[in-house]
């Protein structure tokens, strides 16, 4: 069983807290779920700490740790088509299919491309080189800041393929196992990401993507 302070997110957290010039006098852990392995999923505690300037933070953080994102593009070889290779699944928040990007928690991995390549070919069954990875922001960009430690590393994938090869990435079953994950690939247009996508890491990594094409 992983012990909280022992955890990848944990750490990660307290050393940005202190880097940035907190001083910690207390960290109480309220409660903390694991995976099945014990490893440490999602921790909510207690903080007693004050800021550089003198202030106190809010006493109260939700540890979740890092996340990628991997924005993922097929070409078609001949008429250099774009199509965006995305999944789609039910989601807790409301229980609806939400269309999202591959992605995935950097639980207990701390390098971002290692997390990217694996959560892609996972999710989609495409195998991609770390080299096929492009940072759409040079920061980790955060979730919520006044609650949750949760940051992203955004990234865009581009890989040419014969049409009859990205037809084959069109309504795949894919999924973690034992992480109940029920994942179907989808292959859309542009026009179709926007009309489909409800989740703003989603959005912000689209604005990004197409931001980043259109200044070349």
């Amino acid at each position: 069983m992983e012990k909280l302070e022992d955890s990848l997110k944990y750490k990660t957290w307290k050393n940005s807290l202190l880097q940035n010039g907190t001083k910690i006098n207390s960290i109480e852990e309220i409660s903390t779920i694991r995976k099945k392995s014990g490893e440490v999923l999602f921790a909510l505690v207690k903080l007693d700490a004050v800021s550089e300037d003198g202030n106190k933070l809010m006493p109260t953080a939700l540890l979740r740790g890092d996340f990628v994102t991997v924005l993922t593009v097929l070409i078609d070889k001949d008429s250099k088509e774009k199509f965006f290779l995305m999944v789609k699944q039910r989601r807790v928040a409301n229980g609806a299919i939400f269309f999202e990007h591959p992605a995935g928690m950097c639980d207990s991995e701390s390098d971002p491309f290692k997390v990217a390549l694996k959560e892609v070919e996972e999710e989609t069954g495409l195998k991609i080189k770390k080299e096929n990875l492009k940072f759409l922001h040079k920061d980790r960009l955060y979730t919520s800041g006044g609650l949750l430690d949760e940051a992203g590393s955004f990234f865009s994938c581009e890989v040419e393929l014969d049409k009859k090869e990205i037809e084959e990435f069109k309504d795949k079953q894919t999924g973690a196992d034992g992480e109940n994950e029920f994942i179907t690939t989808c292959l859309l247009s542009e026009k179709e990401v926007f009309q489909n996508l409800k989740n703003t890491s989603g959005l912000l990594a689209m604005y990004m993507y197409l931001d980043k094409s259109r200044s070349f």
